[in-house]
């Protein structure tokens, strides 16, 4: 498969005609009960946005990237932490659970070597001197929850910032 060029346009509309939402309205349903499952405060918001955030670098996904950028603006964070979040390891602006969700958001996305464990034992105990069960449970459904959207966001390329709906001239 050939690469677009690096200086080609990048188009201004998503690439299908109209949103999957509206095609499968079933997935509104799916998308409340996803917010709704990480919104348990049992993981602050904040710490939920920053693994999704995370999540949405990793598959490379501007549309994923610059929504959960966007949530966490409206929330009040920083830009710093914000940017950070690409180079979390040695951004000294988060916390040790922050950077324990982090790390697992990693795990779970990130290939891993040949015959490695993605999530091995000593990470998961790191993650759970931070979190008990249900806020395990919940931030365990914040990475499937990106995971979930992140094919929907590159095959019909929606573009960032944008609804389906806006007009795009």
């Amino acid at each position: 498969m050939e690469a677009r060029p690096i200086t080609a346009e990048v188009p201004k509309g998503p690439r299908m005609r109209q949103d999957p939402a509206e095609l499968v309205p079933e997935l509104a349903e799916v998308s409340a009960a996803l917010f709704k499952a990480t919104g348990n405060r049992s993981i602050p918001r904040a710490t939920i946005s920053l693994v999704q955030l995370r999540a949405g670098q990793i598959a490379g996904n501007t549309y994923l990237t610059v929504l959960h950028t966007g949530f966490l603006r409206s929330a009040g964070e920083s830009e710093e932490r914000i940017t950070a979040v690409a180079s979390w390891q040695d951004a000294p602006c988060f916390t040790s659970a922050e950077r324990a969700a982090l790390a697992l958001v990693e795990a779970v996305l990130r290939p891993s070597a040949p015959h490695s464990e993605r999530v091995p034992d000593e990470l998961y105990a790191q993650v759970s001197e931070h979190y008990d069960d249900k806020a395990l449970a919940t931030l365990t459904i914040a990475i499937g929850q990106v995971n979930f959207f992140t094919p929907i966001a590159l095959i019909a390329k929606p573009v960032p910032g944008r609804s389906f709906t806006d007009p795009w001239e």
